[in-house]
C-alpha cells in the first residue's frame, strides 16, 4: 500500500474546490492515473456540512482549492476528525508563513522534500513567490546577496492567475492588453515571497498581467558592483546551477543571446527554468524564472506535493534521493 493509504490499494484524494482554476487543472493532471482514486462530491453537496466531512474522513489527502477563509474553515474541519483527518494540501496563501504547515516549494532548499513528504499539512506555494524563491534564496545562503539588500521583484503573468473574473474580462471584451496592479505594494504574496526567500527587508514587488491565458516571468533586477564583493554575473549563475543541481524540475538555463525570452514556453508543464542576464561591463543583471503560473506555479506544484505526500509517482523518488 501507497505511504497513508486509509483502505484499498490506492490513496484517495479529494479536492474541495475542484471547479476553481487550479482544481479543474488538478483534476486534469491527476485523471487516469492508476495508482491515486479521485473522490469527488455531487454539486448539490459541495456545501454540505455533513457530506464534507464524511469525504474528509474517508480521503488520504484532500486538496483545498478555495478562498482564504474557506480554507480555514476546512482546515478545523479536518482536524476535528482527529485520527481520521486527512493529509491537507492547501492551495490558498492561508496557511502559506504558518509555522505549523510545510511549505510546498520541493527544491527550495535540502531536505525540504523530504519533509513534505512526513507533513499532514503542506501549503502550495503561490505563483509569483515560486519564481521569486527560487532566485534569491540561492543568492542569499550562498552570501552574494545580504538579506538587508534592498530588492524588487517584477513580474508577468498570464490572465488565468486572475481567477475566474479575470479569465471572463480578458476572454470577453474590455480587459487592457498590458496592466500593472498590486500598486498598493500589499500583495498577498509578499510575506511569503520575503519569508521563504531569507530576506530581512521586505522587497518591492510589481506584478503585471498580460493578454495570453498562462505562462509567467518573475525578474529581479541587481546592481553588482554594490553588492559584497562585488559578484559578477557568472558568479550568480553558478550559485543557482549548485543549489539546483540534479532538481528534476528547475533548471538552470544559459541566458539567450538576443537578450529576449517570452513567458509561455513552459505551459503545461511543472517545469521552472531560471536565467542569469549579465552585463559585466556595465556590472548589472536580471535574473528571471520562467514558469507555467497553472503549472509550477499552482497545480503542477500541487500535484508534485501530493506525490510527495502520499509516496507515489516521481516526486516520491526525488524525495527519498534528497
Amino acid at each position: 500500500m501507497a505511504q497513508g493509504t486509509k483502505s484499498g490499494s490506492v490513496p484517495s484524494i479529494f479536492i474541495d474546490g475542484e471547479s476553481g482554476t487550479t482544481g479543474l487543472q488538478i483534476v486534469e493532471r491527476l485523471q487516469g492515473r492508476a495508482d491515486i482514486a479521485l473522490r469527488s462530491l455531487p454539486p448539490e453537496l459541495r456545501k454540505d456540512p455533513s457530506a464534507k466531512r464524511d469525504i474528509f474522513a474517508e480521503a488520504d489527502a484532500v486538496v483545498l482549492c478555495l478562498p482564504d477563509d474557506a480554507a480555514k474553515e476546512a482546515t478545523s474541519l479536518a482536524a476535528s476528525l482527529g485520527s481520521q483527518a486527512p493529509k491537507l494540501l492547501d492551495a490558498s496563501t492561508a496557511h502559506r508563513v504558518d509555522p505549523d504547515w510545510t511549505y510546498g516549494f520541493a527544491e527550495m532548499a535540502p531536505g525540504q522534500a523530504p519533509a513534505i513528504a512526513a507533513s499532514p499539512r503542506v501549503s502550495n506555494p503561490g505563483c509569483y513567490p515560486t519564481g521569486g524563491i527560487a532566485l534569491l534564496r540561492p543568492l542569499v545562503e550562498a552570501g552574494i546577496l545580504p538579506k538587508d539588500f534592498p530588492v524588487t521583484v517584477n513580474a508577468v503573468s498570464g490572465y488565468s492567475g486572475g481567477g475566474k473574473s479575470m479569465i471572463a474580462a480578458y476572454e470577453g471584451e474590455g480587459a487592457p492588453s498590458f496592466e500593472l496592479y498590486g500598486l498598493s505594494l500589499e500583495h498577498k504574496h509578499l510575506p511569503e515571497l520575503q519569508l521563504y526567500s531569507g530576506l530581512s527587508r521586505r522587497p518591492i514587488f510589481v506584478p503585471s498581467v498580460g493578454d495570453f491565458r498562462q505562462g509567467m516571468l518573475v525578474s529581479v533586477p541587481l546592481h553588482l558592483d554594490v553588492l559584497p564583493g562585488r559578484p559578477a554575473p557568472a558568479d550568480l549563475q553558478a550559485a543557482l546551477e549548485k543549489h539546483y543541481a540534479g532538481a528534476e524540475w528547475v533548471r538552470v538555463a544559459p541566458a539567450e543571446a538576443n537578450g529576449k525570452l517570452e513567458p509561455e514556453a513552459l505551459n503545461n508543464t511543472n517545469g521552472l527554468e531560471l536565467r542569469v542576464f549579465g552585463n559585466a561591463k556595465r556590472q548589472q543583471a536580471v535574473l528571471v524564472a520562467r514558469l507555467d503560473n497553472l503549472g509550477k506555479g499552482a497545480s503542477g506544484a500541487a500535484v508534485q506535493n501530493l506525490e510527495l505526500m502520499l509516496g507515489i509517482g516521481a516526486a516520491n523518488r526525488m524525495g527519498k534521493a534528497a
